[in-house]
């Protein structure tokens, strides 16, 4: 299967995230990562195949089984090729030991093909840590990114319906530097899926008070407000748990210890209120006849909470993209991933945010310490590091 990139835009462009209908991208899956196995994967891959013909993928796995599954599948018949993988990485597996001897993996083969070109977005159900740690060493981190972080994306009472929060799990330390990283990036994300032009960034913490916090979020705090208007977006201050799913921003920064805790937290709630309406509807004959009545309101509000829905976190940071699928994710799950990862690769998101990051560290270079600050025609997409430089 040849890939077929999208085309080039400047890294000033706000990209649009509208197939262009003329183009295939290519998108290399882990068919073996994820607690439902190969079969989950592939009905995903078919869902996502029969809404967009401008996808294309590269499955890697156990050959024989996912010749099975495709047979059963004639509308992947010209869109999947097969990369056989002898090993799988397991969901208990230590990064470390991934590292080492994880070269005949699915995992490792799936990322490759981003690295070597073949494909423009990595999707995987598996081990977060072992991707991350394989995504670092494949793919390396940017120049200029200190810590890659995980995006995810979060319905919202905004315009869009989504907000998008990082960190959520790549690494549970964070200091000043690496939220002041992390907002950057986020605005860069918040353009490149969301189309936003002047994004509104927020600081996760106890309170919405400046004295409130921990030192390192005062800090950021101050790093955060002082980048701003060169970096090309609003800083709102503090947020606190229940602007997450607000109007009033549009990204969420925060450790990668505190954003998996409210992602899973936000997941498991969200499946509680759909499974206790079901119950309360279900409680008896007047009830039934209300769920009845109110049966294309509550399928509106289940389809809206639905956390397969925005399934999928970006890692942000490295030199190709990498879209980690929950672990749990059924067909409905898996197609979200995908989607978003044809989202991000239609849009050449890689690219830009590559190019924004190479004039920004190039901007520091001829800058003495002391006048090192985001630059305002390179910031409004790049990350820093505590030393301006590659760590």
């Amino acid at each position: 299967m040849t890939t077929v990139t999208s085309s080039q835009k400047t890294a000033d462009e706000t990209p649009g995230i509208v197939a262009s209908g003329s183009q295939r991208i290519v998108i290399s899956v882990d068919a073996m990562g994820g607690d439902l196995g190969p079969a989950a994967v592939v009905a995903g891959v078919a869902l996502s195949a029969e809404k967009n013909p401008n996808i294309g993928f590269i499955l890697h796995g156990d050959e024989p089984t996912l010749q099975k599954l495709l047979k059963k599948r004639h509308n992947l018949t010209d869109v999947v090729e097969i990369r056989h993988a002898d090993e799988i990485v397991t969901m208990d597996a230590k990064p470390s030991h991934v590292m080492r001897n994880g070269k005949k993996t699915s995992m490792w083969s799936t990322v490759d093909a981003v690295r070597n070109g073949e494909a423009s977005v990595a999707v995987s159900c598996g081990n977060t840590g072992a991707l991350m740690a394989l995504s670092m060493i494949r793919l390396r981190k940017l120049p200029g990114v200190n810590r890659p972080a995980i995006a995810c994306l979060w319905p919202s009472n905004n315009p869009g319906g989504f907000n998008v929060m990082l960190d959520v799990g790549a690494d549970i330390r964070a200091d000043e530097q690496d939220l002041l990283q992390y907002a950057l990036m986020g605005a860069s994300y918040a353009r490149n899926g969301l189309g936003l032009k002047h994004p509104r960034i927020g600081l996760l913490n106890v309170g919405t008070e400046e004295h409130k916090g921990r030192a390192e979020l005062k800090d950021a705090h101050d790093l955060i407000s002082a980048a701003a208007d060169q970096a090309m977006f609003e800083y709102v201050g503090f947020v606190e748990g229940g602007d997450i799913p607000s109007d009033r921003v549009d990204v969420i920064v925060t450790d990668g210890f505190t954003g998996n805790i409210a992602l899973k937290t936000g997941e498991g709630t969200a499946s509680f209120i759909s499974s206790s309406l079901k119950n309360a509807f279900k409680h008896s004959l007047l009830s039934r006849l209300g769920a009845l009545f109110a049966l294309t309101s509550l399928k509106r509000l289940t389809k809206r909470i639905d956390p397969r829905r925005v399934n999928g976190g970006v890692f942000l940071g490295l030199n190709g993209t990498v879209v980690k699928s929950h672990g749990s994710a059924d067909s409905t799950g898996v197609s979200a991933a995908i989607k978003l990862a044809f989202t991000l690769g239609e849009s050449g998101f890689s690219e830009k945010l590559a190019a924004r990051v190479a004039t920004a560290a190039q901007s520091r270079q001829n800058e003495t310490p002391a006048e090192a600050t985001p630059n305002k025609d390179s910031a409004a997409d790049v990350t820093t590091t505590k030393n301006g430089t590659s760590e």
